[in-house]
């Protein structure tokens, strides 16, 4: 299975172009998606999934033109967006059986057994009677993900998925993924690069709506290696060492900055050489654009 996206490219009625001349190949497996807030991330999955339209490109999911035959590609596609609606007084086992109904599942025992099985994956079956409304944002997030297994889809799009969940539920979700990508198309659209470094085995950088940088994770980060170096320094010497040395970014240590330089040789000073990660490279990757 494969998804090809050539030269798309959409802009907004206020000027924004959200993307430009877009070009990406993703085969089976789990795909990240990385990128800053308006980057294009969700406007590409939306046009993805037929809920927008794009000024110009092609897009071809195993043979189906997803921009003209919209209806063919809904019969294959499973789309959790950021937030999703739900009724406010309907249990999960009913919900899920109505969603079904919709998708055209008609044959009741089938559609039971269906509907069993899938709150079983997302380990839901023990709050089937529970009111969706009143789960906690991870189990919300896993129920969305039964929902949009619902038809065996090929492609699925998860977008944002795990933003505002706590560890633990981002674990569960995180894992639940890794086990229905196996056969498919999984596109996940994320910030949270830890996400795309434990679950993807290919990736794209996308910024200003343009691919940037695309390659599996492990291949890209190895590029970095012995050329990322890493120290905790005091807050009042940043803008020195902004000054001095390619930083790559900081965060907090201890209260203090930890920050990540790119040097290809020994920068001496104490700095400490490490192993690159996925961060590195994405912020590589943006900051190189951005100047």
């Amino acid at each position: 299975m494969k998804l090809e996206i050539k030269n798309l490219s959409k802009t907004y009625e206020n000027g924004i172009k959200a993307l430009n001349n877009l070009n990406l190949t993703i085969n089976s497996g789990m795909f990240g998606l990385l990128g800053p807030n308006g980057a294009g991330k969700s406007t590409l999955m939306r046009t993805i999934a037929t809920l927008q339209e794009a000024d110009q490109g092609e897009i071809t999911f195993n043979g189906i033109n997803v921009l003209t035959e919209k209806e063919k590609l809904k019969e294959v596609l499973g789309y959790l967006p950021q937030e999703f609606g739900i009724y406010p007084k309907i249990s999960a086992v009913e919900l899920l059986n109505h969603i079904a109904i919709l998708k055209g599942l008609s044959n009741k025992k089938e559609r039971k057994e269906l509907v069993q099985f899938l709150l079983n994956q997302v380990n839901l079956h023990n709050f089937r009677n529970k009111y969706v409304s009143s789960f906690s944002g991870g189990m919300k997030q896993r129920f969305g993900i039964a929902m949009a297994l619902l038809g065996d889809p090929k492609l699925i799009i998860v977008d944002e998925p795990t933003a505002g969940l706590d560890p633990a539920e981002r674990v569960r979700f995180n894992n639940l993924l890794s086990e229905i990508s196996e056969d498919k198309v999984v596109i996940l659209s994320t910030h949270i690069v830890d996400d795309v470094s434990d679950l993807c085995s290919d990736m794209a950088i996308i910024n200003s709506g343009e691919v940037i940088l695309n390659g599996k994770p492990v291949n890209v980060m190895s590029e970095l290696g012995g050329k990322i170096w890493e120290k905790i320094i005091d807050k009042n010497d940043f803008s020195k060492y902004q000054e001095d040395f390619h930083i790559v970014y900081s965060h907090l240590n201890g209260g203090k900055p930890l920050i990540h330089i790119f040097s290809e040789e020994n920068p001496g000073n104490g700095f400490n050489q490490i192993e690159p990660k996925l961060d590195d490279v994405y912020f590589m990757a943006i900051n190189s654009v951005s100047n």
